[in-house]
């Protein structure tokens, strides 16, 4: 592992990540925005184990070089070594791979750094802050945590796209994309502190652009005190 993948490649070796190749098996339009592409794991899911939100990096081809994106495995199934990932289509050529994805197409994966830890104590309200390039990883979270409520903070429009929140205990606040990311972080300021002193043990995950995804995880560390253990943040993706 390594060669032909650059620097990334090279330091994914050293901390003994491990390949697998995947078989594309089929695909599906769920919005002319939003494909979901399914595979066979190459073995993935017996020697790696399954957790909520495992994510999985993907090695594509982009004019000649090696380039990586991260995707989070929707439901994936150990007895069969299957699971599906969902791309929110955008310039680039892990959309272009996606667009054009036939059964028999093969991948190559790397997986390392992937982990989750269930809050404990549980959570008595979840506050999640996502987009659609987070929303499998929301949509496993979601189905993790038990019987807790949460809040939302969608950046975009759910039109159409495969979100499993349940009405009355999950509440979805959309939020358009704005000013980079601004808009949201506005929202979220405004509206998290209060729910926070809602209950004992709220948990707080957010998942969105790295620069908002920082900003916001300085604002609840920072300025409402929310202890490290309680909190996680990840950025997704990055503006151009």
């Amino acid at each position: 592992m390594g060669q032909g993948r650059g620097w990334e490649g090279a330091v994914l070796k050293l901390l003994r990540a491990k390949d697998f190749t995947f078989t594309v098996t089929g695909s599906e339009d769920v919005t002319a925005d939003y494909r979901r592409v399914h595979f066979t794991d190459g073995g993935l899911l017996t020697a790696a184990g399954v957790h909520p939100t495992m994510w999985v990096r993907l090695w594509f081809d982009n004019a000649g070089k090696p380039h990586q994106r991260a995707y989070t495995l929707v439901d994936p199934d150990p007895a069969v070594g299957t699971f599906s990932l969902e791309f929110a289509l955008h310039e680039g050529c892990a959309s272009d791979w996606a667009r054009t994805a036939k059964p028999g197409d093969t991948i190559e994966a790397t997986v390392q750094g992937t982990g989750f830890e269930n809050p404990d104590p549980a959570p008595s309200h979840v506050l999640v802050v996502g987009d659609p390039a987070s929303l499998p990883a929301i949509n496993s979270l979601l189905g993790t945590l038990g019987s807790a409520p949460a809040t939302i903070w969608f950046e975009g429009t759910l039109d159409g796209l495969p979100c499993r929140a349940e009405p009355g205990r999950h509440e979805v606040r959309e939020v358009p994309r704005q000013q980079a990311g601004a808009a949201l972080v506005e929202r979220v300021r405004a509206e998290l502190p209060e729910l926070l002193r809602a209950g004992p043990d709220p948990y707080v995950w957010i998942a969105c652009d790295t620069t908002t995804t920082r900003t916001l995880s300085a604002f609840v560390r920072k300025e409402l005190g929310v202890p490290k253990q309680r909190l996680h943040a990840l950025g997704y993706w990055r503006a151009a």
